[in-house]
């Protein structure tokens, strides 16, 4: 398992084993994003194991991250956190999809766009954010989750 850490409650990396699971808890890891279509994720044999969300994505043009999918991640990741927990988004290298997660995790956080692929590259040199069929999907969720708060607040 090779991962980054992006901000104090968010990582972003490579698939975890099984036997990676107590090194993410020791972490603080409450949350396992699970981005990848072709492998599910591992059950976690520990008496409190790390929730995990399974959103099967394909990293393909052919096929663009759907923005249910981003959004479904993105509200439970905030859960996680605002409860004091803290959340490993994964693919299979930790450079699109997982990243792609990662991203709209700290948009939602407020971050800016721009600036939250600048930070995940940053912190992860081999992320790709700007990856032509990643950066348009993490600039619609953007988009998205602004017109959905702003039309909850009125």
């Amino acid at each position: 398992m090779n991962f980054s850490r992006i901000t104090d409650d968010l990582f972003i990396g490579t698939t975890p084993s099984a036997n990676d699971y107590d090194r993410l808890r020791g972490l603080g890891i409450r949350l396992i994003i699970n981005m990848r279509v072709e492998w599910m994720p591992y059950k976690d044999p520990h008496p409190t194991p790390i929730q995990r969300l399974w959103l099967p994505t394909f990293d393909s043009p052919l096929v663009p991250i759907p923005i249910r999918a981003l959004t479904r991640g993105v509200r439970a990741a905030l859960e996680v956190i605002q409860n004091g927990g803290k959340v490993y988004a994964h693919c299979a290298y930790g450079a699109h999809r997982g990243v792609a997660m990662g991203a709209c995790i700290l948009i939602a956080q407020g971050m800016n766009p721009l600036a939250a692929m600048e930070l995940i590259k940053a912190k992860r040199p081999q992320a790709d954010p700007g990856a032509f069929y990643i950066r348009p999907r993490i600039l619609k969720f953007a988009k998205e989750w602004e017109k959905v708060n702003r039309d909850e607040r009125r």
